[in-house]
């Protein structure tokens, strides 16, 4: 029988996905407050993205929504 191919979570010490170190419990899944800040920036600027099948938001929408 084949093994199954996904890696359970607690194979191994967790590593922070922002430097690569090992996290304490008091900044999972960072390492630190600095790679969970520099984490958030991230998703604020939209480096990160979840899928969609959505359209785009078109900003002309916006003005034809606004109260008279």
């Amino acid at each position: 029988m084949a093994k199954d191919p996904v890696t359970p979570l607690s194979a191994g010490p967790r590593r922070c996905p922002i430097c690569g170190k090992p996290t304490p419990p008091r900044h999972q899944p960072f390492c630190s407050t600095r790679c969970a800040d520099i984490d958030l920036g991230r998703w604020l600027k939209g480096n990160y993205r979840v899928e969609t099948e959505e359209p785009a938001d078109d900003p002309s929408d916006e003005t034809e929504r606004q109260p008279d």
